[in-house]
């Protein structure tokens, strides 16, 4: 491990949860020490700008660089991510590193109540409770989504996950490099790793049984680096996630986007169990979080991944409820052969869902978000990528509000009931009401 220097003395005040992994790399964000308000925006673009733009951000940016909405900047700058959101201000510092102002909303929707009856009385400050209005991904919450999901069971009739599809798609994948490991099964006798690599019977047994070896991933697609012949001089023993990022570069462009990653993402040394701020195994404190945390070299079991590897350090509440959760029980019967695949519900399944990426401008696959981070606050943006897998919309919104529920890892039935659905309701009869009586005129 290298040896970084202390530099809290220098900051303001501590970083938030977020981003508190960064203390030993203030040029993270101060790429220039004596730069302003343009440096730091610069920063927060260079790792969140992706988000702030449609489907995704339902107030992107360029909703207010529209001539139409100026005024809406006189009253706050959303342009500046700093105008809500800032660091070092543990007083100000909401869950999960937030620091949104609680009356955002009510600078441009100070008068809804006269849009929306259904909002009249409701506290300026309330638009961002749980259930309610996310100002950056409001896809699972916004009215006409609502309304399309109102008649929805609590457990829909075929609660299945989407199906991996890498392989699938690998034909149709020009990137991926063929030319050097077609996709075919390979045998012990194809093992191409020169007389001197570090190896032995158990590894070559571990990788003959793993899917790369079924298909036609060799040693050297890790191991060697460039594209000439298999050799001493080109072979890395351990050749890290620049290995991986060989045919699985979008996963890890995403994982170094969360909590897991980041340090490696801005070139320190991997993030530990002893880094965080949830409880951790007291046995995993020092692991080292690289792809082969998860995914252990050779021998890699996804399901592995999905369960055990995260349990094998977060001792938190909602994690040590796991096992006794109804979603284990069916994680269980998938693997005991008895649900169909893809029925199963592990931690991966809901905290790193399988998604819809874009591989180029003519294909797309599903594959597993590597940025854990990307559903964890606020909860409801798990909403499209788990939950409506398996359950109706009111249902997860309400179980997502419930703290006490969520602590038991979703053991028994929400005690929390949000509104939404039924105030959008009222508000399209309101309005069909009021377009008959204009019509009868």
């Amino acid at each position: 491990m290298l040896n970084t220097p202390d530099k809290s003395l220098f900051m303001p005040g501590a970083l938030s949860p977020g981003h508190h992994q960064l203390g030993d790399a203030c040029e993270a964000c101060h790429s220039d020490p004596l730069g302003g308000g343009e440096v730091l925006q610069q920063a927060c673009v260079d790792c969140h700008g992706e988000e702030r733009v449609k489907p995704t951000d339902s107030h992107p940016r360029t909703k207010f660089t529209d001539p139409r909405n100026a005024d809406r900047l006189q009253k706050i700058n959303v342009l500046l991510c700093t105008s809500c959101h800032l660091e070092h201000r543990p007083e100000i510092t909401r869950k999960d590193g937030l620091t949104e102002p609680r009356d955002l909303c009510f600078h441009c929707h100070e008068s809804i109540g006269e849009d929306r009856p259904s909002h009249l009385g409701m506290g300026f400050d309330s638009c961002t409770d749980s259930g309610c209005h996310n100002f950056h991904n409001n896809r699972a919450l916004y009215t006409d989504f609502l309304l399309k999901h109102l008649q929805q069971p609590e457990l829909l009739e075929q609660p299945v996950l989407p199906a991996r599809e890498f392989a699938e798609r690998l034909e149709e994948i020009l990137e991926y490099p063929r030319d050097l490991y077609p996709v075919q099964p390979l045998g012990e006798a194809d093992i191409d790793a020169p007389q001197n690599a570090a190896s032995d019977a158990s590894i070559n047994a571990d990788w003959l049984a793993s899917g790369h070896a079924q298909a036609g991933v060799n040693c050297s697609a890790c191991h060697a680096t460039g594209d000439s012949d298999v050799a001493a001089s080109n072979w890395n023993d351990h050749p890290g996630r620049q290995g991986c990022a060989q045919c699985h570069d979008p996963e890890i462009e995403r994982f170094g986007k969360g909590k897991h990653g980041m340090r490696l993402a801005a070139g320190l040394e991997p993030m530990t169990p002893a880094d965080a701020r949830l409880p951790m195994k007291t046995d995993a404190a020092h692991s080292a979080l690289t792809c082969n945390a998860c995914h252990p070299a050779h021998r890699y079991d996804t399901r592995d991944a999905a369960v055990d590897a995260c349990l094998a350090c977060h001792d938190d509440r909602h994690s040590l409820a796991y096992e006794d959760s109804p979603h284990f029980r069916l994680w269980q019967q998938e693997a005991a052969g008895e649900l169909p695949e893809g029925s199963g519900v592990s931690c991966a399944s809901c905290h790193m869902p399988r998604v819809d990426h874009e591989v180029n401008d003519w294909m797309s696959r599903v594959m597993v978000d590597h940025n854990q981070s990307a559903t964890l606050s606020p909860n409801s943006k798990m909403i499209r990528p788990a939950c409506l897998h398996c359950h109706g919309l009111g249902f997860a919104i309400d179980a997502l509000a419930d703290a006490a529920l969520i602590a038991r890892n979703f053991q028994g039935r929400p005690a929390v009931h949000v509104e939404s659905m039924a105030m959008a309701e009222r508000d399209l009869q309101r309005a069909q009401q009021e377009k008959a009586q204009s019509e009868s005129e």
